[in-house]
């Protein structure tokens, strides 16, 4: 297994879709249903930006999924204190290749990234309902310390 930063936004568009399907699965109101040249276009336009690095987790020389990070540095304001933090937007794995490790292996990555940068939170969120991610990081031994809620107004 091998992972390494990778600025090849096709191939992360090609593996955003393992991600992005269960998304629309479970949130249709929300999310678009997957669309290859949309999304490779996306990529294309923020891969290369400073704050953003992206994961690629290969296997036998196979790609199976990645993980898009983003190095945030909050300021101190009149009622935060200033800290750094790595957040992670998406974590995808082959849909035939979870539960073998490979996402926990890409979190150690980005534990090891924070660890040699001097920082010391990963944030990221997850949608309610998705199971497959609540339990991963649950198991990961992330903690929650904000919800975020809604109300529909009709």
């Amino acid at each position: 297994m091998k992972i390494s930063r990778t600025t090849d936004f096709e191939l992360v568009a090609k593996l955003n879709k393992y991600v992005h399907d269960l998304h629309v699965n479970l949130y249709p109101e929300y999310f678009k249903e997957y669309n290859f040249e949309g999304i490779k276009s996306f990529f294309q336009n923020n891969i290369n930006k400073e704050e953003f690095m992206f994961l690629l987790l290969e296997d036998n020389g196979l790609p199976l999924g990645y993980a898009w990070i983003e190095f945030r540095d909050y300021p101190e304001n009149a009622f935060k204190k200033a800290y750094k933090a790595i957040y992670v937007h998406q974590i995808s794995i082959s849909e035939n290749e979870r539960n073998k490790g490979y996402g926990s292996k890409l979190m150690e990555e980005i534990v090891e990234i924070a660890k040699d940068n001097g920082i010391q939170k990963i944030e990221l969120d997850y949608w309610f309902h998705n199971e497959i991610a609540k339990n991963f990081y649950k198991k990961n031994e992330f903690v929650k310390y904000r919800e975020f809620v809604y109300k529909d107004i009709e």
